[in-house]
């Protein structure tokens, strides 16, 4: 087989999860049995907002009864994330089945929540579900309706970068509330915001690009590449992760590239690269709709795509990589919130068999919105990433022996956890965000023909620091930041190889 030829069409059928995103909620306005009318996620609070980005203390916020957690969940059922609704909210559900005795209220669906979670005494209330459409402003609509309307204590969320930050900013200016974030990967809402109610147990999109620089420069020979990233905060900390890691060895970043996100035609975009014959390889950080547009405009403008000049951020997944054809094998992936399936542990099958447990069939991303296994859905980094912050509230709520009248006790029990994961175990750093090992993959052919995603590396232990490139004094990643710079950084060299799904040490 060839890889895909200039002008072709992708064939992407409903398994090529991150390519069908515009999926809006994921259902038909039922979403919300089991939870009180007004709190449909289908329509989102237009209570007049501002625009303002956060850092205004809410009027209303909850002050009520401090004998339960009254939980709101922050998803994202609209735009160019739009299709993980149903992973998020199956993510948290299946975090308070396992941890805290609740039971879902559907088999198909988790947009339905959950009932009888509880801890230490404590009762743990599904409140509301938010909507966003991965824009400040519709966030901070939601996560005030969730509080000052519904009355919720804790929050769970959000989805993606910029609604990061607005929610860091807003969980500051409203300190008795407690944030665990979702999955939203931008550098700054933890390293510069620094909300001490406010945790992150996930890595941040430069950490899970660490390493991946190190293995094109010093093991594939890559002297010099090109980036083209979604230009938001989650594309410029994903971007600027890669490129700190590729110049630290050695490398050269000769263009930056950054389409708005959302963008759907990328030709202009594009233009702007330089051909094939000019650089020894491409990085991807474009995500949501954007993924295959991006590549296909790449095609159509400078031909096709062969794994050893492209490598990309998570969203370079294998299904999408399968309607690119087989030429595809051989590029690498930075990592995510969980590994590759070629990795296996006890700990590992217990969970996805424990979403299989839970739910008949969830509707994930990963499979085109359509009715699969739910361990597909919860293989993936958005529901687990969700799932993290749910088990941390349980084992933060246990820390306390239930009792949440004393939200600063609450808030340093959180804050020291250290949580035994499936992926591995995840403690906070003294920002209150994950410091985590990051395994890196490639695109591979397996013996039936088909493209699949192999764990090649893992590099432990990274922080937001980034081994000293990052700090709260310095720039947040944008266009320009980081520079392209020879530095020392502890991994290099120093990654732990995986074969065939074992860490070989």
């Amino acid at each position: 087989m060839t890889g895909l030829r200039r002008r072709a069409t992708f064939a992407l059928s409903l398994a090529t999860g991150l390519a069908l995103l515009t999926a809006g909620c994921g259902g038909d306005g039922d979403d919300t049995a089991g939870l009180p009318a007004e709190e449909n996620v289908d329509e989102p609070a237009d209570a007049g907002d501002d625009g303002d980005d956060g850092d205004e203390e809410a009027p209303d916020a909850s002050t009520g009864d401090d004998s339960t957690v009254r939980l709101g969940i922050l998803g994202q059922c609209e735009g160019p994330f739009g299709g993980f609704h149903e992973d998020v909210v199956g993510g948290t559900a299946l975090a308070m089945v396992n941890h805290a005795g609740a039971t879902v209220n559907s088999t198909t669906s988790a947009l339905d929540g959950f009932s009888g979670a509880e801890v230490a005494g404590t009762p743990i209330e599904l409140v509301g579900i938010g909507c966003g459409d991965d824009t400040p402003d519709r966030i901070l609509q939601e996560v005030r309706r969730l509080v000052e309307q519904l009355d919720a204590n804790v929050i769970i969320g959000p989805l993606s970068g910029d609604e990061g930050l607005a929610i860091a900013e807003y969980a500051k200016a409203n300190p008795e509330l407690t944030v665990l974030a979702g999955i939203s990967g931008s550098q700054e809402q933890t390293l510069h915001v620094q909300a001490p109610n406010y945790f992150r147990f996930y890595g941040d999109g430069a950490i899970w690009n660490a390493g991946l620089g190190d293995i094109l420069h010093n093991q594939e020979g890559w002297d010099t590449v090109a980036v083209i990233a979604d230009d938001y905060s989650f594309g410029h900390t994903s971007a600027g992760g890669f490129i700190a890691d590729f110049c630290a060895v050695g490398g050269d970043v000769t263009h930056r590239v950054f389409p708005p996100l959302g963008t759907t035609d990328y030709s202009s975009y594009i233009a702007q690269l330089p051909d094939p014959d000019e650089v020894d390889g491409y990085f991807w950080a474009v995500g949501g709709t954007g993924t295959q547009a991006s590549l296909e405009a790449f095609v159509n403008a400078k031909g096709d795509l062969t794994g050893d000049q492209h490598a990309g951020n998570l969203f370079f997944n294998p299904d999408l990589a399968q309607a690119l054809g087989t030429d595809i094998a051989g590029a690498y992936i930075g990592g995510f919130a969980t590994l590759p399936g070629d990795v296996q542990t006890p700990a590992i099958e217990e969970y996805l068999a424990s979403a299989d447990d839970t739910w008949e069939t969830l509707p994930g991303s990963l499979s085109g919105n359509e009715p699969a296994p739910p361990s597909v859905a919860a293989a993936f980094g958005f529901f687990y990433g969700y799932y993290t912050a749910g088990v941390a509230l349980v084992e933060g709520l246990a820390a306390v022996d239930g009792d949440i009248s004393d939200k600063d006790a609450l808030h340093a029990a959180i804050g020291g956890l250290t949580l035994e994961l499936p992926y591995g175990d995840i403690s906070l750093d003294e920002n209150r965000s994950g410091i985590v090992d990051v395994g890196l993959s490639q695109l591979a052919v397996n013996d039936d023909g088909e493209i699949v995603q192999e764990t090649v590396a893992i590099v432990p232990g990274v922080d937001q620091t980034f081994g000293g490139t990052f700090s709260p004094d310095t720039p947040s990643p944008s266009r320009d930041f980081p520079e392209c710079e020879e530095r020392d950084l502890p991994w290099e060299g120093n990654a732990i190889p995986v074969v065939d799904g074992v860490p070989q040490q």
